[in-house]
């Protein structure tokens, strides 16, 4: 077709392309932190930094009017540092079909909100580029950058001083001088995407007031998110003077992007978790049922599809990956191995689980629970602690104390007593056990849940369910029990089946990582016995 024609002579430069778009929301603000609030003050920011808070803001990737994606920008503040993180996915229209392009880009920062590392990854139809940087004390910026596996350029750009790169700037904003109307901004940082270091000077030159989405439930009748309660923010729009697409933003007073308008009529709108990610995906997982047979990969899951999957055995299973970079995720560990581009996944013997496992009560002892802290805490929508949950857990394991035991008792309870249903809400475990049904995600919430609430230590881990030749997206638990052991309290395995390959691991925010990958990875199946 023409228009597909035109997009493979186009080549390279459309990729190139794509990490300008991709970038140009964070971008487009890097220069707005005035000159002498950074520079010329530079222990005024180290100070202000202390007060920083960890945040997540989610945005509908809109073209057109219509949702085409998701965007999150994630800040942690951690003992010696802060790091920011954007994730960016969108399905955008070619040819008469959709192409995935994604973006994942992590800074790391001193306490003063100097620049340590970068890493940003970009992955279309074409080859993925990457690239990595550190900074050379106040002189220099050290970077690579690879397309597709190989490096093509790595080069040290000279600066003058500390830079920022775009994830900082909308910090330093929150910890400067509030914005108003008039007052310009001038900043020298080093943009990723261009491996270039300069100074620009912006003004802001209007304010509003927007009402977002601050909280959203289920519709079941609608099948999808909507708006429970709103609020209203105050924001100002930033303008880029002479950039390529002419990007234009909106940002409160936090430094919390708003409103972002991208090229090609591209729009980053603010809006609740649920209404951001949970309506897009919905909306994706029905495209994908209506034309069921299309792929080998499906963001439904097995349920959803009506795969059928019983408590099979398979022992081992040997795959390709295709030619994305999979930095960031947790492919290699425990019972998985992954080098170059092959993933290895052995399923765990029966007759070795549990031989080296704490007794529960050592799981009690404090320095235990220390060691476990992340792996026994109560979460949002993971009520650990919850009276229902732990009354629960007890009636299921009865007088049983053998963790072993007590890990595959709570599985088969979950396995036979949660109804094996589609649904499209974030996975709550307290809802799942009063509800008594739900997915893969919901069933593996509850599980890990129980399993905490007892003082055995539990997590989520989530990638890809191989099943009569085709990947759904999934979700299982891992318990630990001398080793980390894969648990599938969906399908009834314990140990689960290699047919289970592990991506991330954690809650929401890296179970969202996963669809970065869904609409452009390809799977060879080596071996599978």
């Amino acid at each position: 077709m023409p228009a597909r024609a035109q997009f493979a002579r186009r080549g390279q430069v459309r990729v190139l392309a794509t990490v300008v778009i991709l970038g140009a929301w964070g971008a487009g603000l890097t220069r707005l932190v005035q000159r002498e609030f950074y520079q010329g003050r530079p222990q005024r920011l180290a100070e202000a930094a202390l007060r920083l808070s960890p945040s997540a803001t989610y945005f509908a990737v809109e073209q057109s009017g219509t949702v085409i994606g998701f965007a999150s920008t994630t800040i942690d503040t951690l003992t010696t540092g802060v790091d920011a993180v954007e994730y960016f996915v969108a399905d955008f229209p070619a040819g008469g079909t959709t192409e995935r392009t994604s973006k994942r880009s992590v800074v790391k920062m001193t306490r003063a909100l100097t620049l340590r590392t970068f890493d940003t990854q970009v992955d279309s139809k074409n080859p993925p580029v990457h690239t990595g940087g550190r900074a050379d004390g106040d002189t220099a910026i050290v970077y690579v950058k690879f397309t597709g596996t190989q490096p093509t350029d790595s080069q040290r750009v000279g600066v003058k001083g500390p830079v920022l790169l775009p994830s900082v700037v909308p910090i330093a904003i929150a910890l400067g001088d509030k914005p108003k109307i008039g007052r310009t901004y001038s900043l020298p940082t080093f943009d990723p995407a261009a491996m270039s270091s300069q100074q620009t000077s912006f003004k802001i030159d209007a304010e509003s007031l927007f009402t977002l989405v601050d909280s959203a439930k289920y519709n079941d009748d609608k099948g999808e998110w909507e708006s429970v309660l709103t609020d209203t923010v105050r924001a100002w729009h930033v303008p880029t003077p002479g950039t390529s697409g002419g990007f234009s933003g909106w940002i409160d007073a936090q430094g919390r992007v708003v409103l972002a308008a991208l090229p090609q009529g591209i729009t980053l709108r603010r809006t609740a978790y649920e209404l951001a990610f949970e309506n897009w995906r919905i909306a994706h997982d029905r495209a994908t049922a209506a034309n069921a047979g299309t792929g080998d990969i499906r963001e439904s899951t097995a349920i959803a599809a009506k795969a059928k999957f019983g408590r099979s055995r398979l022992l081992s299973m040997t795959v390709q990956l295709g030619a994305s970079r999979l930095t960031g995720y947790d492919l290699d560990g425990g019972r998985q191995k992954f080098s170059g581009d092959i993933l290895k996944v052995t399923r765990e013997k029966d007759a070795s689980i549990g031989v080296n496992s704490p007794s529960w009560t050592d799981f009690r002892m404090r320095d235990v629970r220390a060691r476990f802290r992340a792996e026994l805490a109560e979460e949002p929508l993971l009520q650990a602690h919850n009276a229902e949950i732990i009354k629960q857990a007890i009636a299921i394991i009865r007088d049983e104390r053998e963790p072993k035991a007590i890990a595959q008792k709570i599985q088969e309870w979950v396995a036979d007593s949660i109804a094996k249903v589609p649904t499209f809400g974030v996975p709550n475990a307290l809802t799942v056990l009063r509800t008594r049904k739900g997915d893969s995600n919901d069933h593996t919430q509850l599980y890990v849940a129980l399993m905490r609430s007892i003082s055995i230590p539990a997590r989520v881990a989530t990638g890809l369910l191989y099943v009569n030749g085709k990947f759904y997206y999934s979700s299982w638990a891992e318990v630990f029990l001398g080793d980390w052991v894969a648990v599938d309290p969906t399908f009834g395995q314990f140990p689960a089946d290699a047919a289970h390959l592990r991506f991330a691991l954690g809650g929401l925010s890296r179970q969202t990582e996963l669809l970065q990958l869904l609409g452009n990875l390809k799977i060879k199946v080596l071996e599978a016995k």
